[in-house]
């Protein structure tokens, strides 16, 4: 028994770009394609507008076939680069900004020369 079955959404990596659709890779085992009618309601004038090779994507699968291990797969009717793993957070900035850092720098920079310069003494011992 697979653990792909139609209308589960799963993660992949696109692979290929041709001009019919995406070549998708599930895990060792499964690969799958994206044909061009399933990337978008309307038209695709360029699929590399939607996917680019190297990008992990959420893919819905249409389709499975067990013998030969691929997977019909489609990304029309979901949202398929949120990734709820790589969500950024905004980072908010403090009143203070980069002054902290301008205040501490030549003290982080004198207190590093002089370790420098003590390690340097112990090898001329």
């Amino acid at each position: 028994m697979t653990k792909y079955k139609k209308g589960k959404i799963i993660r992949g990596t696109v692979t290929g770009i041709e001009s019919y659709g995406v070549f998708v890779s599930c895990d060792e085992y499964y690969s799958g394609l994206i044909h061009i009618s399933e990337i978008s309601h309307g038209f695709v004038k360029n699929i590399g507008d939607y996917v680019s090779i190297g990008d992990v994507i959420n893919v819905e699968i249409l389709e499975v076939d067990e013998e030969l291990g691929q997977l019909k797969l489609s990304i029309k009717n979901i949202d398929y680069k949120k990734s709820s793993a790589n969500r950024r957070r905004k980072i908010k900035e403090t009143s203070q900004g980069f002054s902290s850092l301008a205040y501490h720098l030549p003290l982080w920079i004198d207190e590093e020369l002089k370790k420098i310069k003590n390690n340097l003494e112990l090898l001329d011992k």
